[in-house]
């Protein structure tokens, strides 16, 4: 019996992920028959009602939160495509889909698809470790081009001067070095820098720019002379967004920090004894279930009870984002409640000291 060869590396990452274009499909009509059944299929025609609600309310600000790893699953340019619209007017994330994928794309590298699958996989994951290639569930990664992420956060970082940032400002520096340097790469930072679209990561330190944080305090130890992540600073900035914008609609793609930390803008800025409205829109897309009393599943309207969000308008749809986002997303483009819509431009206002706070 001949046994093949063990692949190679090159033959494992072969096939790039390809994005969903929401731009080339009209998904409306499957929305529309949605609304006439049952279940999370009505909940995500509800769900599209509302986004669309948002974007007719011109002076609405919708926030975009990201869990999970939407870009490394091809959604990226669906969200690029809601950036260049005026779809979006702030993000708030994980440091994975904004560093480790979409940062990382923008470099000019690519996440490929894997062979067979995660529950019947064709390479052990012991041979990925031996090959450098790291797994997202049926995507891969090339780890030597990871750490070349990790080396391009550190030398954005070294060109700082010393100081505590918030993640908002240290990924406008990301985007900016992707304006200089691959600025035909569309993605999400580089699109939200050139539209001033601001982007929160709160737990910063969970993704490249940990590393490369690590890498420059390490070689910068003094005093002043290092960059440092300052979360409450990032608090304080989508707290100032929040007061600006007076009314606000979430878009929730998943659970975790990124959900909790856009919903809490709210209390901070009654704290403040600022004149906020609970958010007025809000639809999450979550796989996460209540039962256990965890964050990622809890409801809109359990958020209501903190003053949160209003149940109004709010809209839970259970179901796997990656197969959901793109039919709504496409809905909302092609109904086009977001023509003639301002640029907001929130980055901008964070650059004023007043509204920052400073």
């Amino acid at each position: 019996m001949t046994t093949r060869p063990a692949p190679t590396k090159a033959e494992l990452l072969n096939r790039p992920v390809e994005h969903v274009d929401i731009t080339r499909f009209d998904a409306r009509p499957i929305l529309q028959a949605y609304g006439r059944t049952a279940f999370q299929a009505r909940n995500l025609a509800r769900a599209a009602d509302i986004y669309s609600m948002m974007l007719a309310e011109k002076d609405c600000g919708v926030i975009l939160t990201l869990a999970g790893s939407m870009i490394s699953a091809g959604m990226k340019h669906a969200i690029v495509a809601m950036i260049e619209n005026n779809m979006v007017d702030a993000i708030v994330s994980t440091g994975a889909n904004i560093v480790d994928q979409d940062f990382f794309e923008g470099l000019g590298f690519r996440h490929y698809m894997a062979p067979g699958s995660p529950e019947n996989p064709a390479i052990a994951d012991e041979a990925l470790r031996d090959l450098a290639i790291d797994r997202i569930y049926d995507t891969y990664i090339n780890e030597d081009e990871l750490r070349e992420c990790d080396d391009t956060t550190r030398a954005i970082f070294d060109a700082l001067p010393g100081g505590a940032y918030s993640s908002r400002e240290l990924i406008d520096a990301m985007g900016a070095h992707l304006a200089a340097n691959h600025p035909d790469i569309p993605g999400v930072v580089l699109a939200c820098y050139r539209k001033r679209v601001p982007i929160f990561v709160p737990a910063f330190s969970d993704c490249s720019a940990g590393f490369g944080i690590v890498m420059h305090q390490v070689a910068r130890p003094e005093p002043g002379r290092h960059v440092a992540f300052d979360s409450g600073k990032d608090f304080r900035e989508l707290t100032a967004l929040k007061v600006h914008t007076k009314a606000t609609g979430l878009l929730m793609l998943g659970g975790g920090v990124p959900k909790n930390f856009a919903q809490d803008i709210v209390v901070a800025a009654e704290l403040l004894g600022e004149a906020a409205p609970m958010h007025k829109y809000a639809v999450q897309i979550t796989v996460a279930d209540s039962r256990d009393g965890a964050l990622s599943g809890s409801t809109l309207r359990e958020a209501c009870s903190w003053g949160k969000v209003d149940t109004v308008h709010e809209q839970m749809v259970f179901g796997e984002a990656s197969t959901l986002f793109p039919l709504l997303a496409s809905d909302a483009y092609h109904r086009g409640a977001w023509k003639g819509r301002r640029e907001m431009r929130l980055a901008n206002v964070l650059e004023s000291p007043v509204a920052a706070g400073r």
